[in-house]
């Protein structure tokens, strides 16, 4: 189902994702981003849950050589006829992310992903292990997201934050079947509806931790990428944020980690 959701929404969002700035050569990643993570030119770079792969194509204008990856067919054809509009070099891949293990043999210097990504992940410690997996040793992981507070408020309520679902991690998915019109075309209400997981902050990094990575940078920010909630409103940089909480919720968290050797342990003596 969440499949056929993101294969319905594809060429939705080539009209709603303000495309043209790629088209015209100009790269779309935020000033956070290009803070924490750059600079990425020549590094190799993989791109998980890349949608249509606009910021895959973005991270390609300011100089990596990426390889952007999604399990809706739809997407990847559009991400491939935009690299193509683009005159840029880039590979897209349709796979499941947590597929890419048996999938995938070589490793990247860089493992990006970035906003609305881990609600669709169903195993977030599977999720952690194929980043490792495709990760050179001392290669950075990269992940800007929607803050893990978010999940829990009514997304329905004009001016406020009320709490409706749990912040920790359920056994199972929860099924939304109503009629809510899509984040990036308030005008446009999908026919396939999604079952998306919740992870916690701890779930998040204690996964990384898990499997090799240590944690270089994670922060906090008190605004957010997309319109979430209808009291929301834009500042001029294009972020979102609810006046009355301005400076006082986080909206959307950054981490940053680099794969470790793995620690070996010293056998017993005998």
């Amino acid at each position: 189902m969440n499949r056929a959701h993101w294969d319905e929404i594809a060429p939705i969002h080539l009209k709603s994702y303000g495309i043209e700035d790629v088209l015209g050569g100009k790269s779309r990643i935020d000033a956070i981003q290009r803070r924490e993570l750059y600079p990425i030119a020549g590094k190799e770079l993989i791109h998980l849950q890349c949608h249509i792969g606009t910021d895959t194509l973005s991270l390609a204008l300011d100089g990596a050589k990426v390889t952007g990856v999604d399990f809706s067919s739809n997407s990847i054809e559009i991400a491939k006829r935009l690299a193509q509009r683009c005159s840029l070099a880039a590979d897209f891949i349709v796979a499941n992310v947590l597929e890419l293990p048996s999938i995938i043999s070589r490793t990247y210097d860089v493992v990006y992903t970035s906003k609305g990504v881990l609600c669709w992940i169903s195993d977030i410690d599977r999720w952690a292990a194929t980043v490792a997996s495709l990760l050179k040793e001392d290669g950075t992981f990269y992940i800007l997201e929607t803050h893990p507070l978010m999940t829990m408020f009514n997304d329905t309520l004009e001016d406020d934050l009320q709490i409706k679902y749990s912040y920790f991690h359920q056994s199972e998915p929860t099924h939304f079947d109503d009629d809510h019109p899509d984040y990036s075309d308030s005008t446009y209400i999908p026919r396939n509806k999604t079952y998306e997981w919740t992870w916690s902050l701890a779930d998040i990094v204690t996964s990384l931790i898990r499997h090799d990575l240590r944690i270089e940078l994670l922060c906090e920010h008190d605004r957010l990428y997309y319109k979430a909630f209808p009291g929301m409103v834009q500042a001029e940089d294009g972020w979102w944020t609810i006046e009355k909480y301005r400076g006082k919720v986080p909206f959307t968290f950054s981490l940053r980690a680099r794969k470790s050797r793995p620690v070996r342990r010293a056998r017993p003596e005998h």
